[in-house]
């Protein structure tokens, strides 16, 4: 199985606004959503606008009615949207703090502090405004994964060739995809040759070579040759469709630690209303004026509002998961965005894993006597293996073109599964099959190879180690500050030669999928907070016992891949220290957040219940904390984040 039957689920559905995308053959640009395109930074900017002209209007001595009804649109752009809000909470019986910020305003109204409630208004509508602009900017990240794809693409028909929307290409439709075009939907290569330029989808650095029977994604940029490729998928299927809905899924999920703000918030919000009722009163009793008692709780209501708190927790969160989608790793959720950074150990499948699941030619062995060299051992095995499919024929036949050797053609080639292939090469029946167990090399498969039934060699074949798998055990290591455990239901000797190239010492082999899984319950049951990474079907239950799991993406099976919290869709593993790292700063911004919020909230209530606190000064005290924790949430969104948590080569 492979990444594309996880990411084709279902039919998607994208929630984002439809956009114009680039054209066939151009570069997408990256679309930001301009801050005046949001409705609410156009109505925080009418209320800003409203005040200034009120307070132009007061200080340049203007008749009192005139700033009194610029200050009343002031109140009216910035503070309708949060009052109807906090009037349908209230409906559905639940008490809203954009309503207790709208009550206070008004409440300063009431008093005479007109201009004070109007600055509330407008720092709070201007808050309202950058959460959004933080919300869309994330969608942003996610969404110009879109533009990617063209918009018309060249159906061939038997009447000839036609211009179609992409949209409207159907499963089984045949294109022409031009040099320089990009493939405007995911298919089947069924005819020509070219190179395909598919860092936005893989993160392959270099083009990769396209030919019949290849898979290409929509998005890609074709190269120098024309291909005709067989729709496979419906462009709302795609690749990239899907990888935005994922994202856009994880961004409606909520952390445990925002669900427990979120049931607290209630409780405190009328902890806050009955606050107040008591600082108005208890002074009002014992003989205060009433403006100044009002005006006390008003400030009191303003500080002690949980605005900052709500908003601590998700903007780090959903602003990880959008830069980790960026960077070519799903995140599921909020909820596993937060578990991966609690994790304390990691345990590694090895095939697929640590390796790339694709064996190659290490050793090549004529025997003596036989009167061949290396390569003319090699060339005879490869003409006899190159019209089959085996992965292990393939990687002869790979090895044989890696040296430049020239294959001659076979004839009556038969294949028996489970022993190998025959084939006439040069008028000589060539064998070549499994070896003895006898001849079995350490930490590698043997294949023998014979010439009209005497052996003349074997080839030894491994499968190749992922080139970042030393770097990222390493840096595992440093994060979790052991080595990772190494989990495989390959024979000792193959995790051996593995382990011994990653560092990794604790090594255990031979594994039933329920022996993994106890594996990962052991390390849970002595206290650790597990990170499994894996990628077949046998990694499915291990993935789901641990307290995070990371699949990787490119030949994951479905159900390893439905069942981790991460996709690495790039299959880079060098990704999986990068997004845990990522996953341990948002959580530390979450803490700071909270400490900012809690530190402003608690300041500012003892300096108007002790001493007394400007409204002006509270408003800005409270509203500044908020957009400040909105902030540093958003520090997450830049390059520079994911860049820190990635190992780097040594």
């Amino acid at each position: 199985m492979s990444l594309h039957a996880f990411l084709y689920g279902g039919r998607v559905s994208v929630t984002l606004a439809p956009a114009p995308r680039s054209s066939v053959g151009t570069p997408a640009p990256r679309r930001r959503t301009r801050v005046l395109a949001l409705p609410e930074a156009r109505w925080a900017l009418a209320s800003l606008v409203a005040f200034l002209a009120g307070l132009a209007a007061d200080l340049g001595g203007a008749p009192g009615w005139a700033g009194g009804s610029l200050y009343a649109v002031a109140y009216a752009c910035g503070g309708w949207e949060p009052a109807l809000e906090g009037l349908r909470a209230l409906r559905e019986r639940t008490l809203d703090v954009d309503l207790l910020m709208i009550v206070a305003a008004l409440g300063a109204a009431a008093i005479g502090q007109v201009l004070d409630g109007a600055l509330l208004i407008v720092i709070f509508a201007t808050s309202g405004a950058l959460e959004a602009l933080a919300t869309a900017r994330t969608a942003d990240s996610v969404r110009g994964l879109l533009d990617l794809a063209p918009t018309t693409a060249t159906r061939v028909t038997e009447r000839g060739e036609e211009t179609v929307p992409t949209d409207g290409l159907a499963v089984g439709d045949i294109v022409l995809v031009r040099p320089g075009e990009r493939i405007g939907a995911d298919g089947t290569v069924l005819d020509g040759v070219s190179e395909a330029d598919q860092a936005t989808i893989t993160g392959e650095s270099l083009p990769v070579v396209k030919r019949p029977g290849d898979d290409v994604f929509a998005g890609t940029l074709n190269g120098t040759g024309a291909l005709r490729v067989r729709v496979g998928r419906d462009p709302a299927d795609s690749v990239i469709a899907r990888i935005v809905t994922l994202v856009e899924e994880a961004s409606r999920t909520k952390a445990p630690t925002q669900l427990f703000i979120e049931k607290i918030e209630q409780r405190y919000a009328v902890g806050v209303v009955v606050a107040t009722l008591t600082v108005f009163g208890v002074p009002l009793a014992f003989g205060e004026n009433l403006t100044d008692a009002l005006l006390r709780a008003m400030t009191f209501m303003i500080v002690a509002s949980p605005c900052a708190v709500v908003l601590a927790t998700m903007p780090p969160l959903l602003s990880a998961i959008a830069n980790a989608g960026r960077h070519g790793v799903l995140v599921k959720s909020a909820v596993a965005m937060e578990r991966l950074g609690e994790i304390d150990t990691a345990a590694l499948d090895k095939t697929g894993t640590l390796t790339e699941g694709t064996p190659e030619v290490t050793a090549v062995r004529p025997l003596p006597g036989s009167g061949l060299d290396e390569e003319a051992l090699l060339t005879l095995a490869a003409s006899a293996e190159h019209p089959s499919e085996h992965p292990l024929a393939r990687a002869v036949v790979t090895a044989a073109h890696t040296r430049g050797l020239t294959l001659a053609p076979a004839t009556d080639f038969t294949a028996a599964p489970g022993h190998g292939i025959t084939a006439t090469v040069n008028g000589t029946v060539v064998t070549v099959g499994r070896a003895d167990p006898a001849e079995a090399a350490r930490g590698g498969t043997v294949v023998r190879v014979t010439r009209d039934g005497t052996p003349v060699g074997t080839l030894v074949l491994t499968d190749r180690l992922r080139p970042d798998a030393p770097a990222a055990t390493s840096a595992l290591t440093a994060l979790t500050g052991a080595a990772p455990t190494l989990l495989t239901g390959d024979n000792p000797h193959a995790a051996a030669r593995v382990a011994g190239a990653t560092g990794l010492t604790d090594i255990r082999a031979g594994l039933l999928p329920e022996d993994k899984v106890n594996a990962v319950r052991d390390l849970q049951t002595a206290g650790r907070k597990v990170l499994f990474v894996g990628d077949g079907v046998n990694d499915a239950p291990a993935l789901a016992a641990a307290h995070a799991g990371i699949a990787m993406g490119r030949a994951g099976s479905d159900l390893a891949l439905e069942t981790a919290d991460a996709v690495v869709v790039r299959d880079e593993l060098a990704a999986v220290p990068a997004v845990v790292r990522l996953s341990r700063t948002a959580r530390r911004l979450v803490a700071q957040n909270l400490v900012i919020a809690g530190t402003a909230i608690t300041g500012l209530v003892l300096w108007d219940l002790v001493g007394h606190l400007p409204l002006p000064l509270g408003v800005a005290g409270h509203e500044g904390s908020t957009v400040l924790v909105g902030l540093n949430g958003l520090r997450l969104l830049r390059e520079s984040a994911w860049r820190s948590g990635q190992p780097q080569d040594t």
